[in-house]
């Protein structure tokens, strides 16, 4: 009987032991995924998988390594071996909703979350799973993951994770103080949190306040020296410091770069890791590195598709065009149209224009700006450059115009150009072949004129203390188009000239654009007067100045001949 009391206790002391270490084990794994060291996690997952009684959990958290990783197929698979092997696993069900959702089929997300939900019970894990899948990017719903949580605030009063995924939602959705909030009250819970302490140096990096948030990493580290995120969001507010203090750009990037090396360190410098690398050199625009470390990870391995877009971005900012379409082409023909994103349409629409595919390019940039509209006053302002340009005035004229309807940071130089814009488009159609005489004159567009005084005039209210020579110019021109036929000349662009006169005449003008543009004024003075007021005197008074500021002016030209022809016959 002892000899079976004494078996018996070493059977239970046996599965306990094995117990703890397994345990010991899955907590190992999580903390290597917390610490965004994926390759390690997964050695310890495929490990655990030979002999864990618990299969369904590895394949969960091996899933949600390749969902984080953008490799949404395997995930799947790995989530539902997880339902194979336990068909009441929430988890796994809360991961096939996360790969539905970034499939965007929401109809799939509500009925796998309903149904992890039905199988949670009194376990907080699958909740907070599916409040992080609400945050996964590149569309993150931080309002439904705050909905949800705050509907379950049973299961985690006394989770730090349940707090720190609280705390994730809030910040994502850009409200500092109630983060702040769950992730000081995570620590409450356990003060060693490093999760939710590099969370709060990441609050203070978006709030600009960089000294404290560095110490708040530091802090982390002190704890955990090996928790890479730390080192991570080090390196970005140090890049974020340098942009906004250009006289501490070279150290503070310098700083980051090591920081990021680090990071890199810790997490075994995968190809993950390096992607990951290649993301931090996009936000430091450092796109010389960025196309040598594309290259780097093209040449070790594309099973990714992610590195073309990586090497399509750099070889657009390194002027490289060719090479940056070629690889944005076959990224957007291999990848699943669910990977591309609204940036990868922006820089094929720039890289098309770039090798001379403008009206591609230009639906492209539509398309991109459709998709986030982020991206709309870039692409409008692009698009209306691309038509001033190629000389299409009217379309020009239109994307100005969009611009400054929808943008909040137009320029009086953008209303300028809407004004040229639309000037110059009525004048092509004004002056178009056919048109030399009256009889024949084509019918423009005088809408356009309409448009174009309209953002002249905009401007010309704006700069009363200063005027701006050029304004008063191109308001005489709309108005001269306006008052076309000398023989009922009825003056309307004459006061738009005379103030022309007056602002380029401050200074003797010296360059000849001015001198130009002074001649054309002085001629239409002349042939008002000529024409309108029949005073020979002051006619002949303006044309001379014309003349002489410009003596290849056709105008005064031809008045001075015609007197001279008209002499000779008297």
């Amino acid at each position: 009987m002892k000899k079976l009391e004494k078996a018996y206790v070493s059977t239970v002391c046996l599965l306990l032991l094995v117990s703890s270490v397994f345990a010991q084990t899955i907590t190992d794994a999580k903390k290597a995924i917390d610490a965004e060291q994926y390759q390690k996690a997964k050695s310890i997952l495929n490990k655990l998988l030979v002999s864990s009684p618990l299969k369904y959990e590895d394949y969960f958290y091996l899933g949600w390594i390749y969902l984080k990783q953008d490799y949404p197929d395997t995930a799947m698979s790995m989530f539902q071996k997880g339902i194979a092997d336990n068909p009441k696993s929430a988890l796994n069900y809360v991961g096939i909703g996360a790969v539905a959702r970034a499939d965007k089929n929401l109809t799939e997300v509500k009925a796998d979350f309903d149904k992890a939900g039905s199988l949670t019970g009194k376990n907080a894990e699958p909740v907070i799973y599916m409040a992080e899948a609400y945050l996964l990017k590149p569309d993150p719903d931080p309002a439904s993951a705050i909905a949800l949580l705050n509907s379950k605030k049973n299961l985690g009063t006394n989770n730090p994770e349940y707090f720190i995924a609280l705390g994730d939602a809030y910040r994502v959705e850009n409200d500092n103080n109630n983060a702040y909030i769950n992730y000081n009250q995570a620590l409450t819970l356990n003060p060693k949190e490093v999760k939710a302490i590099v969370a709060i140096g990441a609050l203070w990096k978006q709030a600009y306040n960089f000294e404290d948030g560095i110490q708040k990493l530091k802090d982390a580290l002190a704890i955990d020296a090996s928790f890479s995120p730390a080192y991570r969001e080090l390196a970005e507010t140090e890049l974020l410091w340098a942009k906004l203090k250009p006289s501490m750009s070279p150290e503070k990037i310098k700083e980051g770069a090591d920081y990021y090396k680090k990071y890199l360190d810790l997490t075994d410098r995968s190809l993950e890791s390096e992607m990951r690398y290649a993301d931090f050199l996009i936000l430091a625009r450092d796109y010389k590195t960025l196309e040598q470390v594309a290259n780097d990870i093209a040449k070790s391995s594309k099973s990714n598709l992610r590195v073309y877009r990586y090497l399509a971005y750099s070889a657009y900012e390194n002027k490289n065009y060719q090479a940056g379409l070629d690889a944005i082409n076959m990224f957007i023909a291999k990848a699943d149209p669910k990977r591309i994103i609204p940036r990868d349409y922006l820089y094929l629409g720039h890289l098309q224009i770039k090798t001379n595919q403008d009206s591609l390019g230009i639906l492209t940039l539509q398309k991109a700006a459709m998709l986030d509209s982020n991206f709309r006053d870039d692409v409008n302002t692009e698009i209306a450059k691309i038509f001033y340009t190629d000389r299409k005035y009217a379309q020009a004229g239109d994307a100005y115009k969009n611009y400054i309807e929808t943008s909040h940071k137009a320029k009086l130089n953008d209303y300028f150009r809407e004004g040229m814009s639309y000037y110059f488009a009525y004048s092509d159609q004004y002056f178009a072949p056919g048109s030399a005489t009256a009889a024949n004159k084509p019918k423009a567009d005088s809408t356009l004129l309409v448009k174009a005084d309209s953002a002249f005039s905009y401007v010309q209210q704006k700069t009363m203390a200063r005027p701006i020579p050029d304004v008063m110019l191109y308001r005489a021109r709309v108005k001269d188009m306006e008052d076309a036929d000398r023989n009922n000349l009825q003056g309307f662009a004459k006061p738009f000239y005379e103030k022309f006169i007056a602002l380029a005449t401050v200074t003797p003008p010296t360059d000849d654009r001015t001198k130009k543009n002074l001649g054309e004024a002085y001629a239409y003075l002349g042939a008002y007067y000529e024409y309108k007021e029949k005073d020979d005197a002051k006619a002949a008074e303006n044309f001379g100045k014309a003349k002489d500021i410009n003596p290849d002016n056709k105008q005064a030209q031809a008045f001075f001949a015609n007197k001279e022809a008209t002499a000779k016959v008297k």
